[in-house]
């Protein structure tokens, strides 16, 4: 019988290293690139200001995570102190909530945030994901109930 390599069901995860920077050629001044190990900028967070259309006078913070191509993927607003909503793409409105984030805890050592995915089939109010975090050891652990899902 002949030996083969590994086997990986579509369940299977795969880990990924990314690095993130704000010095990678081609970034903009308060742009952040989250590269893989070639180099190659796969994610993109661009910094903006946003003008409400409900109110012209107002001026919010987001975020805009773009793929390789800038292709909008996700546009994260600050909605106040500890809270954020991100929605689908970035046409300019709020229309199709896809995640709200919650800062739980923030002290100068630690900082805690719960994260509900938006589905539209549930009426779930419980958190999907909690982020624990160490601002001074830069330094963060994202879990899904008692499992570790992701580490930085």
């Amino acid at each position: 019988m002949a030996a083969s390599g590994p086997i990986y069901t579509a369940n299977s995860p795969i880990p990924v290293d990314l690095f993130v920077s704000k010095k990678y050629p081609g970034l903009t001044r308060g742009d952040i690139g989250f590269a893989d190990s070639s180099g190659g900028i796969i994610y993109r967070v661009n910094r903006t200001q946003h003008q409400s259309k409900s109110n012209s006078s107002q001026r919010r913070k987001r975020v805009v995570v773009v793929d390789s191509a800038g292709n909008p993927l996700i546009s994260v607003y600050r909605q106040d102190k500890g809270l954020w909503q991100g929605f689908k793409g970035d046409d300019g409105e709020e229309k199709e909530l896809i995640f709200k984030v919650n800062r739980t805890m923030k002290t100068l050592t630690r900082t805690e945030f719960e994260v509900f995915i938006v589905d539209e089939n549930s009426e779930d109010s419980a958190s999907h994901f909690t982020i624990k975090g160490s601002p001074f050891q830069k330094s963060c652990t994202i879990y899904r109930g008692n499992s570790i899902i992701a580490q930085v």
